[in-house]
């Protein structure tokens, strides 16, 4: 009876796994664009004869060919109704191999990879789902006969604990948990060693390491460090270097000779279960195998004291009441007024400053700047807040949206913007660039407004996206968008809520017209009630009342008011009756809002200062 995966690993003896499949796939004609794990049902000869050849190489441990094939990714590629037997046929293959090599100690792992999407906090999909989609792969694998799994190449650890989280709702079977790196040693998301060595190891699995993305010198290092965080079983994976192109081919350099080099320093370094990623052929593995079957009886197991790191951020968060003029205002329940100025389309803002200095005098609390409405191309709303707050004085509340910006770039402006001293700000997800100047411009989407609420508000508690502590945090005053009169309300009540929850102070709505439709949408967020500056657009014609309620997104103008507008307008004065039906909404709103967000029309600031007399 040979040694199940736990006996070797309390043994301590070094355990081999395979290398890249997806790499072999490749390199025998399968074309990039071709879903790898389809080839289980369409050509599982060819699956096998990879794992026949790691085998034959010297691996103890062969992954199934089932990393992408959760139920996400493969309803991307209209495979969902094959996802169970793509996943047990993938298991089924590995164990015939297993089978059809008697005398040998091999497992089969079930390898599974991240979904391909955002999760929460920084993605719609929730814990929930998430860990319903890694199980339904696991039970086909588990049907399929896996002896242990290998949850690996994750760059989010929440997603990876979910994971871990539905195979343990399965069984008890062994598991590896592996995240991927960059080279300055951090995930992708820019989570630290001794941070994610820390989470890693209080999951309920087996062994914890490293895979893909980085070569193996940059492996070395990290783990080098993640050895004095864990006294859990290390695993190492890398690349075989870096990609590079030649001749329309991805090719990796790192020989087989450099990669066994390594393989020993990593074995001395503490790492128990060694493998390869992408790049990585039979031909790395056996001699990988030679330096894992050298140093077995001889290598030395480091001691690894084990560093408790604590989650807990010890910073401590801005007070509301101090975030800024307008937050302070808003906290002692007083009325608030923004004006809504669209930055220009040239780098002149001598205009839009001018017309910042006349509402200031006016006693306006604020200006609010959209960041490239409809998706067009203005001057940055950023730099605009920033000359607007430094040259004229009053506070700006900048639009932020998902649209333009990945992660990564998100943070950053966040934390150039405070150090500037905006500390108003609001979270949009952003029109796509279809509706704008440029319609075939590339929309980025990382997150979407809830998730970059879940963004800020970390960075309001002292930490970001890597988890890793600021010195110092943001105080940003958090407002997002709402729209009363949606067409899937349902929809939009669900979001609105997510946003309150992710840690939105104060909700800014789309122009409001339908008085009755607003305090319903009210009343059913009542639990759930932050400050609402209600949305106001003073209608300068009739054609304008056409336009914003056909062409301008979460605008509906009901026909009462419609009618309003067509009848002044041949009477020769729809700007006063665009005026005037403002200033209603206004008065008949003023009890259940804490403030208004007024447009200022083509520029006219004089149009949006009549409305604000009316509260």
């Amino acid at each position: 009876m040979f040694p199940s995966f736990r006996e070797r690993l309390s043994s301590n003896q070094l355990i081999l796994f395979d290398g890249g499949m997806g790499t072999m796939l490749y390199s025998k004609g399968v074309f990039i664009n071709k879903n790898f794990d389809l080839l289980n049902v369409q050509q599982p000869e060819l699956v096998k004869t990879i794992h026949h050849e790691y085998v034959q190489a010297g691996a103890q441990v062969i992954e199934t060919n089932t990393f992408g094939a959760n139920p996400v990714k493969l309803k991307l590629h209209g495979l969902l109704e094959h996802m169970e037997a793509i996943n047990r046929q993938g298991a089924e293959l590995a164990r015939q191999v297993v089978n059809e090599t008697p005398g040998q100690e091999i497992l089969v792992s079930g390898s599974i990879g991240p979904l391909g999407l955002k999760i929460e906090p920084l993605g719609p999909t929730s814990f929930e789902e998430a860990k319903g989609f890694f199980k339904a792969q696991a039970a086909a694998l588990l049907a399929g006969g896996v002896d242990l799994f290998t949850v690996e190449t994750f760059t989010s650890l929440d997603e990876l604990t979910q994971a871990v989280l539905a195979i343990r709702e399965l069984c008890d079977l062994p598991i590896i948990a592996s995240v991927t790196v960059d080279e300055d040693g951090r995930t992708p998301l820019g989570t630290k060693p001794r941070r994610f060595t820390s989470i890693l190891h209080q999951l309920e699995v087996d062994a914890i390491g490293l895979n893909c993305s980085v070569g193996p010198k940059t492996m070395l290092d990290v783990i080098q460090e993640m050895q004095h965080y864990t006294d859990k079983p290390l695993a190492a994976q890398p690349n075989a270097g870096h990609p590079r192109i030649f001749q329309d081919r991805t090719i990796y350099l790192c020989s087989p000779d450099y990669m066994a080099s390594y393989a020993r320093k990593l074995i001395k370094a503490g790492v128990q279960i060694l493998g390869g990623c992408c790049g990585t052929t039979p031909e790395h593995i056996a001699e990988i195998a030679r330096s894992v079957k050298a140093l077995q009886s001889v290598r030395e197991i480091p001691s690894r004291p084990l560093i408790q790191v604590s989650e807990d951020c010890h910073v401590e968060p801005v007070p509301q009441a101090e975030k800024s003029r307008l937050s302070a205002r808003m906290s002692r329940g007083e009325k608030v007024v923004s004006i809504e100025l669209t930055p220009p389309r040239g780098c002149d803002a001598s205009g839009i400053l001018a017309k910042a200095k006349v509402l200031h005098e006016a006693g306006i609390d604020a200006i609010n700047l959209p960041d490239g409405p409809r998706a067009s191309s203005r001057m940055s709303n950023q730099m605009l807040s920033v000359m607007i707050l430094q040259q004229i004085g009053i506070e700006p509340i900048p639009h932020y949206c998902c649209r333009d910006r990945n992660l990564l770039g998100m943070q950053s402006d966040l934390l150039g913007m405070y150090a500037m001293g905006i500390h108003n700000i609001l979270l949009v997800t952003g029109d796509p660039p279809k509706l704008g100047d440029y319609p075939d411009a590339t929309a980025v989407f990382d997150i979407d407004a809830i998730g970059l609420t879940n963004m800020v508000h970390a960075l309001n508690h002292g930490y970001d996206l890597g988890k890793s502590e600021l010195k110092q945090p943001t105080g940003y005053f958090i407002g997002v968008g709402v729209n009363p009169v949606a067409v899937d309300l349902e929809r939009e009540l669900k979001r609105y809520v997510y946003k309150v929850e992710a840690g939105a102070e104060y909700a800014i709505t789309q122009p409001i017209f339908d008085v009755e439709a607003f305090k319903r949408f009210l009343d059913q967020v009542k639990d759930h009630r932050i400050p609402f500056l209600a949305g106001i657009w003073p209608l300068t014609s009739y054609r304008n009342a056409e336009f914003m309620n056909n062409e301008v997104p979460g605008v509906e103008i009901p026909d009462t008011i419609m009618q309003r507008m067509y009848e002044a307008e041949k009477a020769g004065r729809g700007t006063l009756e665009g005026v005037k039906i403002a200033q209603e909404m206004v008065r008949q709103l003023a009890q259940d809002i804490q403030g208004i967000q007024v447009s200022a029309p083509f520029g006219k600031i004089e149009l949006a200062l009549e409305v604000v007399n009316a509260l």
